[in-house]
């Protein structure tokens, strides 16, 4: 099997060093020794299981990319930087004809499907890179269109508890407004009530005090009017293990895309905007 090229941006952040640390000991990929970072990082170098990556400050960016591309042919960009870098990062990505992998939540995400859409590369966008999350959402999207107005009349609250670092609502809860919207319940991204303070999270929330720096928890509940009826839905994630795989399996895809476009076998990739939906679907396939 082609060893593929994998550049992690977002280092030294958390998702991104456990994703870098899989990837070094996966022998389908070799880990591009380079990762775009943030402006107000100081160190020059991160070092990940004795291999030392060069971070890339946002100014020196356009210098050194056309040198990172030649070494590293083919490679493919795994982005968990910051929501404040999104739409920049994908310019850079599309601009520079870098197929990549979104993983960072927030920016304006309009204007990104519209930066990869008008570009000649295609991309990954999620939310969400778990795999078994993003099937419960399937089955949430499709409940949305099957049955629509199912819980009209329902009260809804959507809860979602992240560590103190993480600066924007879960995309995830986001996403899931939509579908709710769908069976029939009015509500709003405003309306997600946001927990950040690890007293709460520890004390209320009963997380685990070794996982407050790393954990994902959401809990969307629906109440009838009469409060007689209630439904409960929760995914609550400790650490950052399962977005390792989703992630991964992504990048092969995206690679797998790439390659066909390459071969002349399909000209309506270019530009396309691909979903863990499509990931899931073609591993169901293969």
């Amino acid at each position: 099997m082609e060893n593929l090229y994998l550049m992690i941006n977002g280092l030294p952040g958390k998702v991104a060093m456990t994703i870098a640390s899989h990837v070094i000991s996966d022998d389908r990929f070799t880990l591009v020794p380079y990762s775009l970072t943030g402006p107000e990082i100081q160190e020059d170098f991160h070092t990940i299981n004795t291999q030392k990556i060069r971070l890339v400050l946002p100014k020196d960016r356009n210098d050194l990319i056309q040198e990172i591309c030649s070494r590293y042919p083919g490679l493919i960009s795994i982005d968990f930087t910051h929501p404040m870098a999104v739409n920049d990062n994908a310019r850079f990505y599309v601009d520079n004809c870098l197929p990549f992998v979104m993983g960072t939540t927030g920016g304006d995400r309009e204007e990104l499907m519209k930066t990869v859409e008008n570009g000649t590369v295609p991309a990954l966008i999620a939310p969400n890179m778990a795999k078994q999350i993003v099937g419960f959402q399937a089955m949430m999207a499709f409940a949305s269109t099957t049955f629509p107005d199912l819980f009209k009349g329902y009260n809804l609250t959507i809860e979602e508890s992240h560590q103190k670092d993480k600066a924007d609502t879960s995309g995830t809860a986001r996403a899931m407004v939509g579908y709710f919207n769908g069976l029939g319940i009015p509500f709003s991204d405003k309306d997600i009530k946001m927990v950040r303070d690890p007293m709460v999270q520890k004390e209320i929330w009963k997380i685990p005090e070794e996982h407050l720096d790393g954990h994902a928890w959401h809990t969307y509940t629906l109440t009838s009017q009469d409060g007689s009826a209630c439904f409960q839905f929760k995914h609550n994630i400790n650490g950052r293990q399962i977005y390792i795989q989703g992630t991964l399996d992504g990048a092969v895809f995206l690679n797998q895309r790439v390659k066909s476009l390459q071969a002349g076998e399909s000209a309506s990739g270019k530009g396309r905007v691909y979903t863990m939906i499509d990931v899931l679907k073609h591993t169901n396939k293969a």
